[in-house]
């Protein structure tokens, strides 16, 4: 299965700030309103296309996940990566294109997320021409083949450019006799495989995807409150973890920390276990210890839930056997 992708209206102020801070693992293609994103699929590239009187393609990132978010937290997950600065000045940014609706002066307003990894920004010299057939009248972005006509063509321009980016990284384009289309061929990790597969989340993706899965609510608590709610990895990252919802949990912050400490774990069977440690070093802990054996809350899709084998890692790796007397 080759690629297909969607150009989308791009920012000029966003692809410029994020041009000159590449390169960058992930950014965030925000939107100014909560609609849900469903052009593409997980793994197909977004390309950047910028407005008259430009009217090019400016680079591209791999669609990796859209998730609704608060605008406070999408800045606390990707900073600077949402193309501004400062929050207050992402938050002019989305303002501006929110006509219509009244000003928030506690931004309590959502944005849809889009989530791409491993964004390439080319330099005006390297801008490409948009599709010889792009209507006048397109607002948000439109869907093309990339197999054919004037997708083919842009994408082929994509990725030799992309090799003047990352040079280290040979890509080739795919379009022999006999062939279905374009399709990305790297020998290192940076745009895939010719099939369409899941990217790998970034750390700020990771964050908000997780915390949208769980629905803004602890997994072990139940507290809501999202300042204190950070994504956890099961197996950390550091230590060949990766940043996706299975090997993640939505914890309160304390319980984040003593699951890193291996003082409570989340067992195989989804049920929250409490060391003795806890009781034995410090001699309290007796509000984890009343949630000791009460099975987690779980994500809605199933395909969230958590690995099974990760749960498995932590309980012999990090956790110290011994449960609460």
């Amino acid at each position: 299965m080759f690629v297909r992708g969607y150009l989308s209206t791009t920012d000029l102020d966003w692809f410029t700030f994020l041009r000159a801070r590449q390169p960058l693992d992930e950014v965030n293609f925000w939107q100014p309103s909560g609609r849900v994103f469903k052009a593409i699929e997980p793994g197909e590239p977004l390309l950047f296309k910028l407005k008259a009187p430009h009217n090019a393609i400016g680079g591209f990132g791999i669609f990796a996940r859209h998730e609704l978010a608060a605008v406070r937290l999408a800045w606390d997950a990707f900073g600077d990566r949402n193309g501004a600065s400062t929050f207050d000045e992402m938050c002019l940014r989305v303002e501006r294109y929110r006509p219509g609706h009244p000003r928030d002066p506690l931004r309590r307003y959502q944005v849809g997320c889009i989530m791409l990894s491993q964004p390439v920004f080319f330099a005006e010299k390297d801008w490409i021409p948009q599709p010889s057939n792009w209507s006048p009248n397109t607002v948000s972005g439109a869907g093309y083949s990339l197999a054919e006509g004037e997708g083919l063509r842009i994408w082929r321009e994509c990725v030799e450019r992309a090799r003047s980016v990352q040079p280290r990284v040979p890509v080739t384009v795919a379009a022999e006799a006999g062939d279905d289309g374009p399709s990305v061929l790297p020998e290192g990790p940076r745009w895939g495989s010719p099939q369409v597969t899941q990217p790998r989340l970034g750390q700020g993706a990771f964050r908000v995807a997780v915390t949208s899965a769980y629905g803004r609510s602890c997994a072990v608590t139940g507290e809501h409150s999202v300042p204190v709610l950070e994504a956890a990895h099961i197996r950390p990252y550091a230590d060949d973890g990766p940043h996706a919802v299975p090997n993640g949990l939505l914890l309160r912050a304390d319980v984040h920390r003593l699951f890193d400490g291996g003082y409570v774990t989340v067992t195989p069977d989804l049920r929250f276990m409490v060391s003795r440690r806890l009781r034995d070093e410090f001699e309290n802990g007796k509000v984890y210890y009343a949630k000791d054996g009460e099975r987690i809350a779980l994500p809605a899709r199933r395909a969230d839930h958590p690995d099974l084998e990760l749960l498995r890692w932590h309980n012999e790796n990090v956790f110290e056997r011994g449960r609460a007397a």
